[in-house]
C-alpha cells in the first residue's frame, strides 16, 4: 500500500507544527498571545525562539477578579 501526499497538505502540517505555541496560547486565552506570535514568527525558525515561544504559551494566565 502506497500512500501519496501532496506537497499542499504536507506545507500546511508544517505551518501548524510551526504556529503550535501560538495556537495553545489562542486555546488557552492567554493575556501575551500576540507577543507569542511575534516570537514565534519572528525567532520561531531557530529551535531554541520556538521552545520560548512553546514554554511561554503554557505560563500561568492572570484571572482578574471582580469586584
Amino acid at each position: 500500500m502506497e500512500v501519496y501526499v501532496m506537497g499542499g497538505e504536507v506545507a500546511v502540517i508544517g505551518l501548524l507544527a510551526y504556529f503550535v505555541p501560538t495556537l495553545i496560547a489562542l486555546l488557552r486565552g492567554h493575556d501575551n498571545t500576540f507577543a507569542i506570535f511575534l516570537t514565534n514568527l519572528l525567532l520561531g525558525w531557530t529551535f531554541i525562539g520556538w521552545v520560548i515561544a512553546f514554554i511561554w504559551s503554557f505560563t500561568a494566565i492572570r484571572r482578574r477578579v471582580r469586584a
